[in-house]
């Protein structure tokens, strides 16, 4: 075998060895009601129904904002299929034949946002007032 034939043999190897094998992780999230703004580890993903890529598989902090409803932060884990395990993860993420597509769904339902009457604050300062007083 020639120097050259050795050369573009190993460039074709080398270039299905580049293209073979990918991992497309994503995470969708939707809301009872829709229309919640979504924020993932901390940043803003836009509003429910939203998805989002994510590189790493971890435990997630989820937070769903709304007017008229409590805020709301979870703990999402996103535990690793099968192959995404060291070292299986080696060969799914770079020789597979194809691509694979992991995709996780989470639902959430928003409650609403409890009004507190304001005579019933006023009474809960003062009583908290009255204990600090006698801590003292």
């Amino acid at each position: 075998m020639t120097p050259f034939c050795r050369n573009v043999l190993l460039l074709v190897s080398l270039g299905i060895i580049a293209s073979s094998g990918c991992v497309h992780r994503r995470l969708t999230i939707r809301s009872q009601p829709t229309g919640a703004q979504v924020f993932v580890d901390g940043k803003e993903a836009g509003f429910t129904p939203t998805a989002v890529d994510f590189t790493y598989y971890a435990t997630r902090e989820v937070r769903l904002v709304k007017p008229g409803f409590e805020t709301q932060t979870f703990k999402v884990p996103l535990a690793p299929p099968w192959y995404q395990l060291p070292p299986l993860d080696f060969f799914s993420d770079n020789l597979s034949p194809g691509s694979v597509s992991d995709r996780r769904e989470m639902r959430f339902t928003l409650q609403p946002q409890v009004v507190v009457p304001q005579n019933e604050l006023i009474d809960r300062a003062n009583s908290l007032r009255n204990e600090a007083r006698i801590g003292n």
